[in-house]
């Protein structure tokens, strides 16, 4: 409960609540307390998650703490003058309450925050208030308990901790390869430039905590004798840099970086910023290296791997955000305390980037182990217009689709991979039942396709060669060996190709022909889209018993196919039709059918 008198009023300002007018609503709570009517003390935050009920206010007073969502301008103020004059919740506008029921309770309740354990808690552009709530106490426990480098590694390792990035790599196990290695300079890199809707997690991070990132790298550049670490951003995240450049100067100030840190001799590590260009083969960390070194951003054959010879070929370690994000949790409450979280073999929690046909789009922070339907429905409230539920997407643009009839597996590395889906770095595309999984194949393989740095030949045509099949399918064009010819293509990208990128591109097509067959199979032999998506293989039709001959369609259809004189019914010439679906659009009386 919080005990001050002084009511204070905080607004949610990361990228997704300024994008939503937050920046207006916090100058009108500062017009409204620079007025003098309410003494209130008006603070900044960023992202709490809860992305979908942007801008958001917290009401911090005697009682306790009140989350207020959908805070236009006009609405804070009548909200803000309501609950100070009642002292009471503004129930109907009020998402989350510490002392009352809310609206988007549940949203808050079946989340672990680790990760994200100080975003919206802490003004992150001020170091005191991030020191408020544990940050650097790891660090500082570390050497002044004068902790060895291999017992911090064993911590990660009993900790369980896997890399969040995407392949799962047991974090310790990545650290205490750079620590055995005897080179004098090594180095350590945050990943910040993942390309799928996972990197949302990354700038929520970042904007919101950059400090847990900065001391969770210096606790690797500790463990495995490092003394320079790069933050490798793309520029595309103007606030997350600079909220980690103020993050970093303070970090100096305070002696948590430089020499001899925190009076520990030979303790010496800075961190930089390099900004990226935002290509997505540069989330794959050598091509990541061949970037920071000024190089173009390819990706090099493994073995030697960057524990052993990375940046300027020393020993590196290369972690993502929210990889970095654990670290000083985990060292601060014990492995012990992390490992209680999860299943046997994916331990602790995962941040997951909701989006698509979801009701409650954001990030949510959950515990490995709960199923692909509790974060749906529970967290993210359903299907948006109660639609049904078709599939999910997991693990970004290479990612795989998940099926309805699987929304029962686990959140875990084995069983999201035994779905032919990867975890990735925590992208969750929610599709519903107007949804063309060929469609989507289509579009997340242009993405790929198009992001290729084209070092492979099997990546660089393959992936061209599948797309063009795709292409021709949804215009009606497939045939019969297509089917063969997509997964003949896809077997030969995914064992040939150098990186990851290459690697895991075929996923959301192999995926689709392994739980949507039919779909494919509807656009090849019938030459039909169960989804009504595809347009070229649509058919309009006008229902003569609904039909009024208001004109309306005839007026707007841009190929003059629709013929009728007023109050009479009309009809659509199916050899002049363009198929672009505005008579569908425009009828209001649901006289135009598709098929």
């Amino acid at each position: 409960m919080v005990t001050n008198i002084k009511p204070k009023i905080i607004v949610g300002l990361g990228s997704c609540g300024i994008a939503a007018g937050a920046t207006k609503t916090y100058n009108k709570l500062l017009a409204l307390s620079q007025s003098g009517k309410y003494d209130f003390e008006l603070a900044k935050t960023s992202c709490i998650g809860m992305c979908y009920k942007e801008p958001l206010v917290e009401v911090q007073d005697k009682s306790g703490s009140v989350i207020y969502g959908d805070m236009t301008e006009d609405k804070v103020i009548a909200v803000i003058e309501e609950h100070f004059a009642t002292d009471k919740i503004v129930a109907n506008m009020a998402v989350h309450s510490s002392y009352s029921e809310a609206s988007e309770d549940t949203y808050f309740n079946g989340q672990v925050k680790i990760a994200l354990r100080n975003c919206g808690y802490i003004d992150p552009e001020f170091i005191e208030e991030a020191e408020k709530r544990d940050a650097y106490k790891a660090i500082r426990h570390i050497l002044e308990s004068d902790m060895k480098q291999m017992d911090v590694i064993q911590t990660m390792l009993d900790s369980g901790l896997r890399g969040r990035g995407g392949g799962g790599f047991p974090t310790g196990m990545k650290w205490k390869f750079a620590f055995q290695n005897e080179n004098k300079q090594k180095y350590i890199i945050c990943n910040a430039d993942e390309g799928d809707p996972g990197a949302f997690m990354d700038r929520s991070l970042l904007e919101g905590d950059p400090h847990a990132v900065l001391e969770g790298m210096i606790i690797g550049g500790y463990a495995i004798g490092a003394s320079e670490g790069i933050i490798y951003c793309r520029a595309e995240y103007p606030l997350a840099i600079k909220r980690l450049n103020i993050a970093i100067k303070q970090a100096h100030d305070k002696g948590y970086l430089g020499s001899n840190i925190m009076g520990k001799e030979n303790f010496n590590f800075n961190i930089s910023v390099k900004e990226g260009a935002g290509a997505f083969v540069c989330g794959e960390e050598t091509a990541l290296i061949a970037s920071i070194e000024g190089q173009r951003g390819m990706p090099r054959k493994r073995p030697p791997f960057p524990a052993v010879s990375g940046l300027w070929k020393k020993p590196t370690n290369i972690n993502n955000v929210e990889t970095w994000g654990n670290v000083p949790w985990i060292i601060n409450h014990g492995a012990a305390a992390y490992a209680a979280y999860g299943t046997a073999k994916s331990k602790g929690t995962k941040v997951f980037a909701l989006t698509g046909k979801i009701k409650h789009g954001g990030l949510v922070e959950v515990p490995m182990g709960i199923t692909i339907n509790d974060i749906i429905y529970k967290l993210g409230g359903g299907i948006q217009n109660d639609k049904k539920f078709k599939a999910v997407q997991l693990g970004g643009p290479s990612g795989g689709c998940i099926p309805a009839e699987l929304g029962h597996t686990i959140v875990d590395y084995d069983s999201v991979n035994a779905t032919g889906a990867i975890m990735g770095s925590g992208g969750m595309v929610v599709m519903d039942e107007t949804t063309c999984m060929i469609d989507l194949a289509k579009f997340f393989l242009h993405f790929t396709q198009d992001e290729s740095c084209g070092k492979c030949t099997f990546c660089r045509i393959g992936t061209k060669r599948m797309l063009e099949i795709l292409v021709r399918i949804t215009e009606g064009k497939g045939e019969p060996a297509d089917i063969e010819k997509l997964e003949t293509l896809a077997d030969q990208i995914k064992n040939n190709s150098l990186c990851g990128l290459g690697q895991t591109a075929p996923n959301p097509v192999l995926t689709t022909l392994r739980y949507f067959r039919h779909e494919y199979e509807a656009h090849i032999f019938d030459k039909k889209c169960p989804a009504k998506v595809c347009k070229p293989l649509l058919t309009y039709t006008i229902d003569p018993e609904k039909c009024t001959g208001c004109t309306v369609c005839a007026k707007k259809c841009p190929s003059s196919a629709i013929e009728g004189d007023r109050k009479t019914v009309h009809a659509i010439h199916q050899d002049i039709c363009i198929k672009c679906g505005e008579c569908f659009n425009v009828c209001k009386f649901d006289a135009v059918l598709v098929e």
